[in-house]
């Protein structure tokens, strides 16, 4: 049996990124070989992506990258923030997100047969490699790709992205007070989330939900037992109008001057640019949105591990 030092341990470790117990039993597998070491933990790797498949990865990060006149918003998930926060995970993210702008892929099946960044393998491999490197489950969740004039956001080291569309016109645009008008919307949008940019947006069928379910309350309500038809309706146009001030983006208070809207806040700085400044359209994704989460008994998880030692 060949003598495994510390250092060559570490080597191993710092070629492959693998843990440090997986790197000292590949050398031992591999009788000191480090070629042939790196094989054992890539073998292993593989046959371990596989089972990680049905781990959940509700942490991760979500980036914005834009080329031109072409932007993209990525999800990628990971299983813990400590892998999510990793200078070589993001860079793969960053990665990831020049792929799509190269190939513009209509979805994340044709973006993982895509060339992956300045390689030859696809993303699909490219991915792989990643989970075996990194040692948990990878995920690229969604991404979307916009063209034209936007304003992007991340918050907390990608907790949040946000995309937000504008059309405008040339004057506007070329205002050099045009871009901090743009990022002051995009920071609405992440602070106070929403469904739709305006009002026209919502759907027939969510509207009429909603009146629904106002007409409902309002007929438990005993204080409006006798009120004629024309108030009820009032009433329900008022309380409409609120659902359209925490649903749609345009008609919500402005954050830094909530004397107005954000439409009145982009109208009124467009007036002061000399140009025209419409909001079309705007993404927004939250990492791990939607995604049940693991609750973890830390306590039990330590004292399985100690059993097992």
């Amino acid at each position: 049996m060949a003598n495994i030092s510390a250092k060559d341990v570490a080597e191993l470790r710092k070629q492959t990124g693998c843990g440090m117990m997986d790197c000292k039993n590949a050398l031992v597998a591999a009788n000191g070989d480090f070629e042939e070491a790196i094989k054992v933990l890539r073998e292993k790797g593989m046959a371990a992506s596989a089972k990680k498949q049905s781990r959940i990865a509700a942490e991760g990060v979500v980036d914005v990258m834009t080329q031109g006149n072409l932007t993209a918003m990525v999800e990628v998930n990971t299983e813990t923030d400590f892998v999510a926060k990793n200078e070589s995970f993001r860079a793969f993210v960053k990665d990831i997100l020049k792929t799509i702008l190269a190939n513009r892929p209509a979805d994340v099946a044709a973006l993982m047969a895509c060339k992956f960044a300045d390689t030859d393998q696809t993303v699909e491999a490219a991915l792989q490699e990643k989970t075996f490197t990194i040692g948990e489950k990878l995920s690229i969740r969604r991404f979307v790709i916009v063209e034209g004039t936007v304003s992007t956001y991340v918050h907390g080291m990608g907790a949040t992205g946000v995309i937000i569309c504008f059309d405008a016109d040339a004057a506007a645009v070329a205002n050099p007070g045009f871009a901090e008008v743009a990022k002051n919307v995009a920071l609405q949008a992440a602070a106070m989330p929403c469904q739709y940019v305006d009002r026209n947006a919502v759907p027939a069928a969510v509207l009429e939900e909603e009146k629904e379910i106002l007409k409902k309350q309002l007929e438990q309500d005993p204080k409006m037992a006798n009120k004629p038809a024309k108030v009820l309706e009032g009433i329900i146009a008022g309380r409409l109008g609120k659902f359209y001030e925490t649903n749609c983006l345009t008609e919500q208070a402005y954050v830094k001057d909530d004397s107005m809207t954000v439409a009145k806040y982009v109208q009124n700085a467009a007036k002061e640019l000399g140009g025209s400044i419409r909001v079309t359209a705007f993404y927004r994704y939250d990492k791990g949105e939607g995604i049940q989460k693991r609750e973890e008994d830390f306590a039990a998880e330590i004292a399985k591990m100690v059993s097992k030692s």
